[in-house]
């Protein structure tokens, strides 16, 4: 996608980036089903985890070397990032997310995956030594009450605790995800860092599996999505094709349009798209009291993004205001009191 040039331009741009987006959730939403159907014929976790990371890594490695074009120092520069992002990021998170969809709802699983943004306020609290801002406190104790409504420790329907720690070992690993593909590296283009994250995750799946230390049970029982009973090759084929390679290469087209901050933004309507497939193409869906819980963490989580934009945009305007001081000193009034210099009015 080339830069807008006009504003009608820019519109279009923003307009076609939140489509992309909005498509590149659609499909990442959609992992939760294809794996629970295969995982309900006798497919374990390790062994989902290890064909989806496969088949997308062999995909995607193509254009991949593409991207590079013969600079393989790029690999050899970042190749722990590589391997971080690979082993937390994708291997870990992934198979973390499917085991605790494996004894929980697809919507419950990923709603407590989904409060790494939470833990990352929580993290930043304790090693900066610094109180997050009113709006960031809001919304963190938003999520954990909704997380305690999507427990639903008092309903008829007990949740399994098991199932609940890997979701919170899902949500940890994404916490990592994020800080890994949040730093600054103009050196290796994302394309190649999700290419690069899928083998070394896949790898890592059967070699873990080879060792024992893994059950790596496979089916050839036909699926059920939805009203369809289907061959196990059509939920590996979704699982595979929409739910990472189409989700991963969008995920990128969007956050190059729109920004990783707003792209994180939009991408909590992963949420919203995996509880209306899980109730598509598996009848699940969550009890009134689990939904009510999910709108809460949702929209903590979407509190603290805010406060975190408005944070951005007040230091990039303080930045500005700084250069142009710098730039221009003769135009600024010294303020005997002490407070903050005032620039005059040109």
């Amino acid at each position: 996608m080339s830069a807008p040039t006009t504003k009608a331009d820019a519109k279009s741009f923003l307009a076609s980036g939140l489509g992309i987006a909005l498509f590149s959730s659609a499909v990442f939403g959609t992992s939760g089903s294809f794996a629970k159907s295969m995982l309900e014929t006798g497919w374990s976790p390790g062994a989902a985890v290890a064909v989806r990371l496969t088949g997308a890594a062999l995909i995607l490695v193509i254009p991949a070397v593409v991207v590079l074009r013969g600079r393989w120092h790029q690999l050899k520069d970042n190749w722990l990032t590589i391997l971080l992002f690979g082993l937390i990021g994708v291997a870990g998170c992934q198979l973390f997310y499917f085991n605790a969809v494996a004894r929980l709802s697809v919507g419950v699983a990923l709603l407590l995956e989904y409060l790494a943004p939470v833990m990352i306020v929580l993290w930043l609290w304790i090693a900066s030594r610094r109180r997050p801002r009113a709006l960031t406190a809001t919304g963190a104790l938003l999520s954990l009450g909704g997380l305690v409504l999507v427990l639903d420790l008092t309903g008829a329907v007990k949740v399994d605790f098991v199932g609940v720690l890997w979701g919170m070992a899902a949500a940890v690993c994404l916490v990592i995800y994020f800080f890994i593909t949040a730093k600054e590296n103009d050196t290796l283009p994302p394309l190649v860092l999700a290419s690069g994250g899928l083998l070394v995750g896949a790898l890592v799946m059967w070699l873990v599996g080879l060792l024992g230390l893994l059950p790596m049970t496979f089916s050839t029982a036909d699926t059920t999505l939805g009203p369809w009973t289907t061959p196990w090759w059509v939920s590996a084929v979704g699982l595979i094709i929409l739910a990472t390679v189409l989700a991963y290469v969008t995920g990128i087209m969007a956050a190059r349009s729109l920004g990783s901050k707003v792209a994180s933004f939009v991408s909590l309507t992963e949420v919203l798209f995996a509880v209306i497939w899980a109730w598509l193409l598996l009848g699940e869906l969550p009890g009134p009291i689990q939904l009510l819980g999910g709108l809460l963490i949702v929209g903590g989580v979407v509190l603290v993004r805010v406060d975190e934009l408005r944070g951005d945009r007040r230091a990039t305007l303080a930045t500005q205001e700084s250069a142009r001081v710098l730039d221009h000193p003769n135009d600024v009034e010294p303020v005997p009191t002490g407070r903050v210099t005032k620039a005059r009015r040109g």
